[in-house]
């Protein structure tokens, strides 16, 4: 079947073609006219030359137009995987941070630039990390940037079980949240920081060093201002309480460290956002947009035209075929897990989706859980048996895949489904899984999601499954709050807590 571009232009191919076949008549006939004002013999060789000119003309506007409308025939379909950035932010958190010499202040600038940043970097797998006398690792690699959009709410010194700055730990967390993820996409740590460290700075420049050496760029968006200024303490309504101290009583100046800042950028080969931009995230982001998103282009694999037909068996032979010459790809396992589910083989969709659970890629971890979840849902409806315990390991799985995924609405909604069965409530049917991920690498970036959740029944309907997600996302924020507030340990005498 012939498709076009642009149908429009087939159809003004005909006046097109006419258009030009007058005027090239035209054309002939003034010039016939001219040569017989001469003579009759001129007049007959004008007549005798160009007899075919004008329908040759109108023949080949006409083809011109039609290949301008773009025909299209025998086409197949080709598959573009694009594998995102893999990106790690990481927040300083120390009391210097809350001096407000940037607006609101400089934690606040830094938390407003970030979210923009992951609003802004849609589909590249992020990560989270903050810091002030430790380093502490928030959110793994993931697409899902509402996780990192709700610990970034969170984020504030008390956060923190040691007060100070330090530094290394930071960039040593950052190598290690990096380095595990695929190197077929540029890696690259943001760092939000006043530089106002207080741990050796040789120990930072040697972790820079080694995230030079591991191909890992560092961006340091510099906060606050170079002049010292002070501390403050507010209380929970915002009001100045007071200006930080020292053990001595003596108010604490803090200022911009630029020279830490260079010397970790000039070891890491790393760029430095200027604190006084208006507008860093647009600098990280234009930064960001030079570094490579590799891109991978295939056809299409016959296991992968067998599931695009419906026919999950042969879908699933093909898959365990490249399974044998790809067993050390992650993906080649959760695809023949997800076809062999779809296919009916809960045996061998059992020991796959297990395998493939096991990654260290936790886009790819997380459907191999939610599909293990649902597995487990359909042979306790078979099974009734084994019953409780199928509905043990549906549950397993699905809390350990919203560990990876904590506002994903179709896993708690399957979690809360499994919790009614349990209890021996409703009926509802979970949600499918999702597909296989196109090609043989990746974290099944080409994938659709599963579409949205039934309503009706015994069970909750949308509306009340977005109440429980953001109920839920807001006992996780005060819990957070909570926990961090009252593990927080007093600094030891002689060390600085800001």
């Amino acid at each position: 079947m012939i498709t076009f571009d642009a149908p429009i232009v087939v159809a003004l191919s005909p006046v097109v073609a006419a258009a030009v076949w007058a005027a090239a008549s035209w054309a002939r006939r003034s010039r016939v006219h001219r040569a017989a004002a001469w003579s009759e013999a001129t007049a007959r060789i004008a007549r005798s030359a160009g007899r075919f000119g004008a329908p040759a003309l109108g023949l080949a506007a006409w083809l011109a137009a039609v290949a301008l409308s773009g025909p299209r025939w025998g086409e197949e379909r080709i598959v573009t995987e694009t594998r995102g950035l893999n990106l790690v932010f990481a927040i300083d958190i120390s009391r210097s941070m809350l001096a407000e010499d940037a607006k609101p202040s400089r934690l606040g600038r830094a938390l407003r630039e970030a979210r923009r940043l992951v609003q802004d970097l849609d589909g590249d797998r992020l990560g989270l990390s903050a810091f002030a006398g430790t380093s502490y690792i928030l959110s793994p690699l993931s697409v899902d940037g509402s996780a990192l959009t709700l610990y970034l709410d969170a984020l504030d010194p008390d956060v923190a079980s040691e007060g100070g700055t330090s530094l290394a730990p930071a960039l040593a967390q950052g190598i290690d949240l990096l380095h595990a993820s695929p190197e077929i996409a540029d890696r690259v740590l943001v760092m939000f920081t006043d530089g106002e460290a207080h741990d050796s700075l040789e120990q930072a420049v040697q972790e820079a060093r080694r995230l030079a050496g591991l191909g890992i760029h560092l961006i340091l968006v510099a906060e606050g201002g170079k002049q010292p200024t002070k501390i403050p303490v507010r209380d929970d309504r915002g009001t100045l309480v007071s200006w930080q101290q020292d053990e001595s009583g003596t108010q604490i100046l803090t200022s911009r460290r630029d020279d830490v800042l260079g010397a970790i950028a000039d070891a890491a080969q790393g760029t430095i956002v200027a604190a006084e931009l208006p507008d860093q995230a647009g600098a990280v982001r234009d930064l960001v947009a030079s570094y490579k998103r590799a891109t991978a282009t295939e056809s299409r694999t016959p296991a992968e035209k067998a599931w695009d037909q419906g026919d999950s068996r042969a879908a699933a032979a093909a898959y365990l075929a490249e399974l044998k010459a790809h067993e050390d790809d992650d993906t080649a396992w959760y695809n023949t897990g997800t076809a062999a589910l779809a296919a009916g083989d809960p045996t061998l969709a059992r020991s796959t989706l297990a395998r493939a659970a096991a990654s260290l890629d936790p886009e790819l971890r997380f459907r191999a859980l939610y599909n293990l979840g649902l597995l487990a849902l359909l042979e306790a409806k078979s099974d009734t048996t084994g019953r409780e315990a199928h509905l043990a390991d549906a549950e397993r799985a699905y809390r350990e895949a919203l560990l990876l995924k904590p506002f994903h609405v179709r896993a708690k909604w399957n979690l809360e489904l499994v919790n009614r069965l349990r209890r021996g409530g409703g009926q509802n049917q979970p949600n499918p899984p999702p597909p296989p991920s196109p090609g043989g690498g990746g974290g099944g970036g080409g994938a659709q999601p599963p579409p949205p959740p039934p309503s009706g029944g015994n069970g909750m309907n949308e509306s009340q499954a977005d109440q429980v997600l953001r109920s839920i996302g807001q006992e996780e924020l005060r819990t957070r709050r909570d926990r961090t507030g009252r593990t927080r340990r007093a600094a030891p005498a002689g060390v600085k807590d800001w």
